[in-house]
């Protein structure tokens, strides 16, 4: 499902003039175009999710259901859910009304400030606080590690560099072979790239798409201090997150890579034209990489 077509200003405001006309006299412009939902920002405060695709509204309902509820202890503004609406003969699947989150995202203005080392660093730790109390079936994040694979094609070597690929790579397949997370299943994020959190006056000011949120490994989310974070940030972070066992280093350093080469092929794939890609990220993921490598 993807209704990119049909979602234009006169459904958004039928939407909530049906279901949430006390709303429906707020300003509305669309602000941007997700992987899975498009984002309209309603008045000051307020955003509107529309789901485009077809596990859209899923994510969209699980975070309905949880983030409020973890949003109370995260010490950074979050899109926190107020209202899920409901499917109707307007739009068959539900959508959401939101907390709007100041700031620009990292893709496009980086995260500079070295005190924002302490602030993911800090709201990483309260996130990961808690056992999720949620089946224990579900998917834990982090787990596919071992199994995933991460190509180096052609094109992002010739980015790189054959030096770098290399050491990635060595990197990659050193946590892999890392042993498996032990302690109890956290909440963690787990799509923390430079799209997914935002800036003001370089400083990280706020996280966002909470739609990868689940139970699971810490590493999952560690591996932002490469991807996020500007170059020196790894001590300052893990002073203000604590301490962490050699193998969730040697996990969350994969991870890392496996965000870090996405990021740069989305942009390489922007950049040939092709649907879907994301040529503005081509700096945040170059650096992400670079980052990784000199620490290694």
């Amino acid at each position: 499902m993807d209704v990119t077509d049909v979602i234009d200003e006169d459904l958004v405001l039928g939407l909530l003039r049906e279901q949430r006309p006390d709303l429906a006299g707020l300003p509305l412009r669309r602000v941007g175009r997700g992987w899975d939902n498009e984002l309209w920002r309603l008045g000051d405060e307020l955003a509107v999710r529309i789901p485009r695709t077809e596990r859209a509204p899923e994510l969209l309902r699980k975070e309905h259901r949880w983030l409020p509820e973890i949003a109370s202890r995260l010490p950074l503004p979050v899109p926190t859910p107020l209202y899920l609406g409901e499917p109707s003969a307007l739009f068959p699947q539900p959508w959401t009304v939101v907390a709007w989150v100041a700031g620009e995202p990292a893709d496009g203005a980086e995260i500079k400030n070295a005190e924002s080392a302490a602030t993911l660093a800090e709201f990483l730790r309260a996130l990961h606080s808690e056992e999720p109390l949620i089946a224990q079936g579900d998917r834990s994040k982090g787990d596919g590690l071992r199994k995933a694979s991460c190509e180096f094609g052609d094109d992002l070597i010739e980015l790189i560099g054959d030096d770098q690929a290399r050491m990635l790579g060595e990197i990659l397949r050193d946590g892999q072979e890392a042993p498996e997370w032990q302690g109890p299943r956290v909440w963690v994020h787990g799509d923390l790239h430079p799209a997914n959190v935002v800036t003001k006056d370089c400083a990280l000011t706020g996280v966002i798409d909470f739609g990868e949120l689940g139970p699971g490994d810490p590493a999952a989310d560690l591996g932002a201090v490469w991807t996020l974070l500007p170059s020196g940030s790894t001590s300052a972070f893990f002073e203000n997150y604590g301490e962490v066992d050699e193998a969730t280093m040697r996990r969350a350093r994969a991870g890392a890579i496996y965000t870090g080469v996405f990021v740069v092929q989305m942009a390489l794939n922007g950049l040939r034209g092709l649907p879907g890609g994301k040529p503005g990220w081509l700096a945040a993921g170059r650096k992400a990489l670079d980052r990784i490598v000199e620490v290694c």
